[in-house]
């Protein structure tokens, strides 16, 4: 009777847990190693996508982020002119133990009928042009982790909703609505097992969108526009590392790590692997039908 019993229980704890999950552990790092590089995009970036503000509520207040012409252009790929590229996060696979995992804050701002991370500084939400005009720069990317709070602070006046779906599977995680100036909404999403990619946008507002990664330990950074990711205190080991953009497919690269090795390790995506939606004839824009 008891062996029936504890196989009945060994049953039972793994299905409702999976060996294939297993808790990621600090553990003491000693001359760990460093991984460096840098992110690029090779050719011509993809033309931005474009909405028309018409077709939102509250559409007059969101002309803030308007190119003058009723719509809301999006650019997805900011890239300079040396060819780096932002919004790639970089992370390392499958690590099981290391260094101390800080629970990921994935905390955001609602404004200008925009989602911006609450860490974003003022230079990096807006920039200005050779006449001086001010440009709104898309939030494109940014890091979730399973079981940790989502949380936005409305600053717009009007009202939105936050919508956070599994990439892979289209499933919606978190429907929460976005009203209350200077309020915090959101959730705690529950990520499935083994998926790593979401996408975070407003139903009421389609240009309202944030692309994300789901990682489960420390190892992983996130580019600016000068393309380029550190990670440190590797421990010893064999490793494959994703660089993942939301428009382009992952790389994934392998690598070695010894004690106090600094690696460096390159990733270039290909603009001619993106493939376009449907094109708007008068200026070439990317339109979403």
């Amino acid at each position: 009777m008891t062996c029936r019993f504890g196989n009945n229980l060994i049953a039972f704890l793994l299905l409702a847990f999976p060996l294939s999950t297993f808790a990621y552990e600090t553990a003491s790092v000693r001359n760990g190693g460093t991984l460096s590089g840098t992110v690029t995009l090779r050719g011509v970036s993809p033309p931005p996508v474009v909405f028309r503000l018409g077709m939102s509520p509250f559409s007059r207040f969101c002309e803030k982020i308007s190119d003058g012409e009723g719509r809301v252009v999006l650019e997805e790929y900011n890239v300079s002119a040396e060819g780096t590229m932002q919004d790639t996060i970089v992370a390392i696979q499958d690590v099981k133990s290391g260094k101390v995992f800080k629970p990921v804050n994935a905390s955001f701002f609602a404004t200008d009928c925009m989602f911006h991370p609450q860490t974003a500084s003022h230079h990096e939400m807006y920039e200005s042009n050779e006449q001086g005009h001010v440009h709104h720069v898309h939030p494109l990317v940014a890091v979730f982790q399973d079981r940790q709070r989502i949380s936005v602070v409305n600053q717009d006046p009007i009202s939105h909703n936050g919508q956070l779906f599994q990439q892979e599977t289209g499933h919606v995680l978190l429907n929460f609505p976005i009203a209350g100036k200077e309020k915090s909404w959101g959730g705690i999403p529950r990520f499935e097992n083994g998926k790593k990619f979401v996408q975070m946008i407003c139903g009421m507002h389609e240009y309202m969108q944030t692309y994300g990664m789901v990682v489960d330990n420390p190892y992983y950074a996130q580019t600016k526009k000068d393309g380029f990711f550190q990670i440190e205190e590797i421990p010893e080991g064999t490793y494959q590392v994703m660089a993942w953009h939301p428009h382009f497919k992952p790389i994934i690269k392998e690598i070695v790590v010894s004690k106090g090795a600094a690696l460096s390790l390159n990733f270039e995506f290909e603009s001619e692997s993106v493939r376009t939606r449907v094109f708007e004839s008068a200026d070439s824009l990317r339109l979403i039908d």
